[in-house]
């Protein structure tokens, strides 16, 4: 077996620490021929569906929830950790055959990694590594991070406090196998929360560099910064730091979020970024629950958007 270390920090990210084995592929970056022969096909078979877990409203246990959002076309699901009871989610994974690809962290918003209080601090990364056993526990391969606020101080302060306290977690995420996955929210930091739409994706390039470590990407959210920049143009920058997605619409034109197949993303070129940066890998609906009927719909608009179907 190659070691670990001999594979490139960005090129590492994209495959091994995401997809389960039988679906890892060749991590090196398309060259214009490859983009251009797999142009007619798009992104299929290099593109998995997945949902949070609260958005599947029918089922009384994980087990009749997986069965639900199978039979809706996803491919996994994402839970909140930690918090779960790893041996019900087990046999549902097991009784289903739908896999948890991945996990939220269950209190990053509250519990920041970025607050003044080392106290607090110390919490979040108590919190980040049980997120980190849990996710391993089910077979997971990720766990979704916001790593802080603005309202904790400078963006200096911000950078510097999360980055200290997160990567005191990076030993055991490499023991594990599970990445940790930063998402860009509205959450005041790397881009200027009352800026325009020409914004571009580096301090976020640059904030996750900052780890130095193939277990430190990005669950890029295609629709949060729609508000503030090109998608495919931010996809473009992240490249391979770029481990997993999220995807939501969202109107320019009205301001707010939309159903995925609604608004105004120009998702012909959120693909052709995503092409051009050689991605395979999840993405993660993040839309409002409902019920079977509705959550076969969200499946469908995924395919409609990343051109899955004719």
């Amino acid at each position: 077996m190659v070691p670990m270390k001999t594979f490139p920090r960005r090129q590492f990210l994209s495959a091994a620490a995401i997809l389960p084995a039988a679906l890892t592929l060749p991590f090196a970056k398309e060259s214009n021929a490859a983009v251009e022969a797999v142009a007619t096909v798009g992104l299929k078979g290099r593109f998995y569906k997945t949902l949070k877990i609260g958005m599947i409203r029918d089922g009384a246990g994980f087990k009749e929830k997986f069965a639900i959002a199978k039979e809706a076309g996803f491919d996994g699901v994402e839970l909140n950790a930690p918090g779960y009871d790893i041996d019900e989610v087990s046999k549902a994974i097991a009784e289903t055959g739908l896999p948890v690809d991945g996990t939220v962290c269950a209190d990053h918003w509250g519990v920041r990694h970025s607050d003044p209080d080392p106290a607090v601090r110390k919490k979040a990364l108590e919190s980040l590594l049980g997120a980190l056993e849990a996710t391993h526990a089910v077979g997971g391969h990720t766990v979704l991070l916001v790593v802080g606020h603005g309202k904790d101080g400078t963006q200096e302060e911000v950078w510097a406090r999360s980055v200290e306290n997160i990567r005191q977690a990076i030993p055991l995420a490499s023991r594990l196998g599970v990445g940790i996955a930063v998402e860009n929210v509205w959450n005041e930091f790397c881009y200027d929360h009352a800026g325009g739409a020409d914004q571009t994706a580096e301090k976020f390039a640059a904030y996750i560099d900052e780890f130095d470590s193939p277990w430190v990407g990005m669950q890029f959210d295609i629709g949060n910064h729609w508000k503030y920049g090109s998608a495919g143009d931010w996809i473009r920058t992240l490249g391979k730091r770029i481990t997993k997605l999220d995807v939501k619409g969202f109107s320019r034109a009205e301001n707010k979020f939309t159903p995925i197949d609604e608004g105004d993303i120009d998702y012909p070129d959120v693909v052709r970024a995503l092409l051009e940066i050689g991605f395979h890998g999840w993405c993660a609906a993040e839309v409002g629950g409902g019920d079977l009927a509705y959550l076969k719909g969200v499946a469908s608009a995924m395919d409609r958007s990343f051109g899955l179907v004719p």
